[in-house]
């Protein structure tokens, strides 16, 4: 049952300097463009290219979908920086914390499956479209999908419970957990807790399942007798890593600490890295170092030429 008084939030957004507003809104603005337009060219050039019908282009496709919904939240955000009004509808705040929530744990999970299909394809080369079949693909993103949406309606579902009877200020730039229990007048133990277990499975989780893939990557590349070979291998495998570090880290640093201990000026700038930096940066990484994906992208400009 919804035991809330308020009725809307007021965003106070990344920084309350005007003379800071201007430039933040032409950074998101071109944050969502290129977030928006580089992850909708994956999705366009996969499902365009037959060629691409593989289990790990398809495992892009999914996380390119995931990051186009986690950027969702942008265009409020500029909308907000635009007008007077820097409110949120109660339902409005509690559906971008759902959304928003599910795409956190669906990009955990993706990029831990993402790391056990190249793990597959790299130390049991001759055996991969085997283990890689159809529905090994569609078991592993019912996983994903399964996680995301469990994980996401436990949250929710707990926020939901919360009453909000005082200040409605959600000093952030977003609906995001950590602010919203700082709001709350009733006690927040359940869900810190909740959040505190969510951190370690998914969070921590993936990421030493996904670093202990990585090193029977590396282990296997070691293997590779020509040193161009090692090179690509290990530019492709760099890459990918430091895009799922700076996912993890501030994920891990964010929601494994109660919520009297949050410092939100500090945490805003952190909560920007898995929210606005990382799905802008997953297109580059995943695309620009692919023959295969260039190809496919260069089908849909030839497409659309003519």
């Amino acid at each position: 049952m919804n035991n809330s008084i308020v009725t809307e939030f007021m965003i106070l957004g990344l920084t309350q300097k005007p003379e800071l507003q201007g430039v933040l809104f032409i950074i998101f603005l071109f944050i969502y463009f290129v977030a928006f337009l580089g992850n909708m060219l994956i999705v366009t050039a996969i499902v365009y290219d037959a060629s691409l019908h593989t289990p790990m282009y398809v495992l892009l496709l999914a996380l390119a979908i995931v990051d186009i919904n986690c950027t969702s939240i942008i265009p409020k955000i500029l909308a907000t920086m635009l007008t007077s009004r820097k409110t949120i509808s109660y339902g409005g705040c509690m559906s971008q914390l759902f959304f928003f929530t599910w795409s956190l744990g669906a990009e955990m999970v993706l990029f831990t499956t993402m790391a056990y299909d190249r793990y597959v394809a790299i130390c049991f080369p001759l055996r991969y479209s085997a283990i890689m079949n159809h529905y090994m693909c569609v078991a592993l993103l019912s996983v994903v999908m399964a996680l995301a949406v469990t994980n996401s309606w436990v949250h929710t579902g707990l926020i939901l419970r919360l009453t909000f009877c005082g200040s409605n200020t959600i000093d952030h730039f977003f609906c995001e957990i950590p602010p919203l229990l700082d709001l709350s007048c009733s006690p927040v133990r359940i869900n810190e807790v909740m959040v505190y277990l969510a951190d370690i499975t998914l969070a921590v989780g993936d990421f030493t399942l996904t670093c202990i893939s990585y090193c029977f990557i590396i282990a296997a590349i070691l293997r590779i007798r020509t040193t161009e070979g090692k090179r690509k291998a290990f530019s492709t495998c760099s890459s990918h890593l430091i895009v799922v570090s700076l996912y993890y880290s501030p994920v891990i640093y964010t929601y494994i600490r109660p919520a009297s201990s949050y410092t939100f000026e500090r945490d805003k700038v952190i909560a920007a890295l898995y929210t606005l930096v990382t799905p802008t940066l997953n297109p580059v990484v995943y695309t620009f170092q692919n023959k295969d994906m260039q190809a496919g992208i260069r089908k849909v400009f030839a497409f659309l030429k003519h």
